[in-house]
C-alpha cells in the first residue's frame, strides 16, 4: 500500500513539472538555447554515469546558476537534455524547456532526476552534433546563441568523421563546448590521457568555445556548474577560432596523437 502511494505521489509530482514547463513560443527571445549532450556509451561506468547525472541535476538547483540565468539580456534560456551513444542512438531525456525563474530551473532538475540511467554502445560525437542541429531547428524561440554542451570519455568511433559534423555546425552558427571525462581507471590509456587535446582540436568550435577537462570524480558537480554558468553567460575562450586548425597534434579520425614524423610532414605541406 505504501509503495503504491509513493508511486502515485511520484507520478503527480512529475506531471506537475511537465505542466509547469513552458513551451517555446516562436516570438520568445532567448539568451541561449543549450543542448546538454551526455555520453552513455559502454565505456562510461555506472558510477560515472551517476555522478554525471547528479552533476547536472545539482547545477540547475544551484542559486548561482539561477542568478546567471536572471542576469542575461532577456533573463530566459531554453535547455534540453539528451543522452547519446552510437550514430543512431540519441535520446531526448528532457525536451526543450524555457527557464526564466528559479522555479523553472528546479522543474528541469526534477524532471531529470526522475529519469532512469541507461548504458548503450558506441561513441558517435558526430552523431550527437548532427542531432543537435535538428533539435535547434525544432526550437520555436529565437536564441541569441545556440550551444551544444558535449560530455564524453572517448573519441568518436562511429558514424562520419567528427570534424565534418563540427565544421558544418559551426558554419551554421552553432557553438560546441566540451567536457572530456578523464578519470584515472588503473593504468589508463593514451586516448584518455589526450582526450582534452582531442576535444580541443577535433570537437569544439565556434567563437568563444571552450574545453573543461574533468580529472577528479569528486569535482563533477562543481565542474558541471561552472561550465553551465559560463555557457549561460556566454563566457568562452577568446582564443578559440571559428573553426579550429585542421592539422594539429591529434589525429581526429583515430583519436590518437600524431607521430613526430607525421607532424613534420604536415609542416612541410604548402
Amino acid at each position: 500500500m505504501a509503495n503504491r502511494f509513493l508511486s502515485t505521489l511520484a507520478f503527480f509530482l512529475l506531471a506537475g513539472d511537465v505542466l509547469a514547463a513552458s513551451p517555446v513560443a516562436p516570438e520568445t527571445q532567448l539568451d541561449v538555447a543549450l543542448v546538454i549532450a551526455v555520453d552513455v556509451s559502454s565505456s562510461m561506468e555506472s558510477d560515472e554515469q551517476g555522478l554525471q547525472r547528479e552533476g547536472f541535476i545539482d547545477a540547475f538547483r544551484s542559486s548561482l546558476v539561477h542568478e546567471a540565468i536572471g542576469s542575461g539580456v532577456n533573463g530566459r534560456i531554453a535547455v534540453t537534455y539528451v543522452e547519446w551513444s552510437g550514430v543512431k542512438d540519441q535520446r531526448v531525456i528532457v525536451p526543450w524547456m524555457v527557464i526564466d525563474s528559479p522555479e523553472k530551473a528546479m522543474s528541469f532538475s526534477n524532471q531529470l532526476s526522475y529519469q532512469p540511467i541507461r548504458q548503450a554502445g558506441m561513441t558517435s560525437i558526430s552523431g550527437i552534433i548532427d542531432q543537435s542541429r535538428k533539435l535547434f531547428e525544432q526550437l520555436g524561440g529565437a536564441p541569441l546563441r545556440r550551444v551544444v554542451d558535449i560530455s564524453g570519455d572517448g573519441p568518436n568511433n562511429d558514424g562520419r568523421p567528427v570534424t565534418y559534423a563540427r565544421d558544418e555546425a559551426i558554419t551554421n552558427g552553432i557553438i560546441i563546448n566540451g567536457l572530456p571525462i578523464m578519470f584515472k581507471r588503473g593504468a589508463g590509456n593514451a586516448e584518455q590521457e589526450d582526450l582534452d587535446l582531442y576535444y580541443r582540436e577535433c570537437v569544439i568550435g565556434g567563437v568563444g568555445s571552450f574545453v573543461i577537462p574533468l580529472h577528479d570524480p569528486e569535482q563533477f558537480a562543481m565542474i558541471v556548474r561552472t561550465k553551465i554558468m559560463r555557457e549561460i553567460a556566454g563566457i568562452g575562450d577568446t582564443r578559440s577560432l571559428v573553426v579550429p586548425a585542421q592539422s594539429g597534434s591529434m589525429n581526429c579520425i583515430t583519436g590518437e596523437r600524431r607521430k613526430q614524423e607525421d607532424l613534420l610532414s604536415q609542416e612541410k605541406k604548402p
